[in-house]
């Protein structure tokens, strides 16, 4: 019988704008992109130049920290650009893939009879390890830490998110090799939801399947890992998507690197949400163009609207994204009287509007913060939407005052930016709470290192 854990906190935001389930076919497009920015705590070095040929699989930049992380080509082509930034920071590796395309061969192999060892050996060579991330400091993992658990959440429940248990279908055999590989390194724990019914998920084998029951944020890893085994300090457990999981027994099954994944194209400005098959690192304006309202001033995003990536048409998927959504900007809005007015077509999470009544509306909401910043209000907003055993409030004015000690009392390598991007949409102060964690994790990471 599996576990099954129940949540009391929490909040879903009903957006218009769902991606139907149904695939829309559309031109793969030549140029693509692979970002270190995808990678967090990635100190990325170049290993191609403008030129090159390279095949699905090859490496195009490396962890300086760990130089055997490699990272692989989404596909075959010519390098055409090493996009970098300030301080020669590197931005992108671009390239144009051929109209015929190889990849690099790297052997089927039979997880059933492979060792933990020599699944990390061959994660590390295909350059997929860093596909992997860790708590604390939610960053890409260390390849020579021995992790305590693996943790994969095949639940999402974000505001117009990618249904998993859609983009799973046909990709059964490889999720469950991906499942089984990483049970070889650790015990895995696979975190589902109490609405999804696939049996690749409730009778997933070689894995501890916990059922969540909840509202949002019950799919974030971070929140499951806290409520299954929290990390303590000292301990390091990783967290997988569960696409790259579908990535890893991908190759295992056809000895190819091969990074498509079924991305969700939705939003209230999108003509007709629908899923995409895409490939990471393609260019958006692949599956945007002749899709999204062009009588609105829009915002694109590479993710969901709490926590993904603002971006542009001529922007690229990001490597852990499973969903591109277009919503208004709102700059041109014009309210008559403001917050004032009884709205009922505006989201409330505190009944100022009556539109609380209608409780199964969907709502077009727009980019605006509707507010300045100020100060903290100790209010307990954090709390009511935070389903992890933590102090939220507290932990963030640990943070802001950069009182270290009192950052890892408060749980601080329990949690991950996503995990406060419920209490950024709530918090009545305005502040950028995602951008502050991270701030906070990376703090205590420098201070550990040194």
């Amino acid at each position: 019988m599996k576990k099954i854990i129940k949540l009391h906190r929490g909040l879903d935001i009903r957006l218009s704008g769902s991606a139907e389930k149904r695939k829309r076919k559309v031109s793969a497009g030549r140029e693509y992109a692979l970002m270190p920015c995808s990678f967090e705590g990635v100190k990325a070095k170049v290993v191609v130049k403008d030129g090159d040929k390279v095949k699905a699989g090859d490496a195009l930049f490396v962890n300086k920290d760990y130089p055997e992380v490699g990272f692989a080509s989404p596909v075959s082509g010519t390098v055409t650009m090493v996009e970098r930034g300030e301080r020669r920071r590197l931005i992108s590796v671009r390239v144009e893939a051929d109209e015929n395309q190889e990849s690099v061969k790297y052997g089927v192999r039979d997880v059933t009879a492979m060792s933990g060892s020599e699944v990390k050996e061959a994660l590390l060579k295909a350059g997929l390890f860093g596909y992997i991330n860790q708590l604390p400091y939610a960053i890409s993992t260390n390849p020579h830490r021995e992790p305590r658990a693996i943790f994969v959440s095949a639940l999402r429940d974000m505001p117009l998110s990618c249904d998993f248990e859609y983009e799973l279908e046909g990709k059964e055999k490889d999720f469950q090799t991906g499942l089984t590989a990483l049970s070889k390194i650790a015990k895995t724990y696979l975190g589902i939801g109490e609405r999804q019914t696939s049996q690749s998920l409730r009778q997933a084998r070689d894995v501890e399947t916990v059922e969540f029951r909840g509202k949002c944020p019950a799919g974030n890893v971070g929140v499951q890992v806290n409520n299954i085994a929290p990390v303590n300090k000292g301990e390091v457990v990783w967290t997988v998507d569960p696409t790259a999981v579908i990535f890893f027994g991908r190759l295992f099954n056809t000895g190819k690197v091969c990074l498509t994944r079924t991305v969700a194209v939705g939003g209230s400005e999108v003509k007709e949400p629908a899923y995409v098959e895409m490939t990471v690192g393609q260019k958006l304006c692949t599956v945007l163009d002749g899709v999204v309202n062009e009588e609105e001033h829009v915002r694109i995003i590479d993710g969901n609207p709490l926590t993904g990536r603002v971006t542009t048409a001529d922007g690229f998927l990001g490597a852990h994204t499973s969903e591109v959504t277009v919503i208004p900007e709102g700059d041109t809005a014009d309210e008559m009287l403001g917050w004032i007015m009884p709205r009922l077509n505006q989201f409330s999470v505190n009944r100022s509007y009556f539109s609380w009544l209608f409780r199964k509306r969907e709502y077009r909401l727009d980019a605006r913060v509707k507010g300045g910043e100020r100060h903290i209000i100790m209010s307990g907003e954090y709390d009511s939407v935070l389903p992890m055993d933590i102090y939220g409030e507290y932990l963030i004015k640990a943070i802001i005052a950069g009182d270290i000690d009192k950052m890892e009392q408060l749980g601080i390598y329990e949690v991950s930016p996503e995990d406060f991007a419920l209490a950024e949409f709530v918090d009545s102060s305005k502040l950028e709470l995602q951008r502050i964690v991270r701030q906070g994790l990376d703090m205590l990471r420098k201070e550990n290192d040194d």
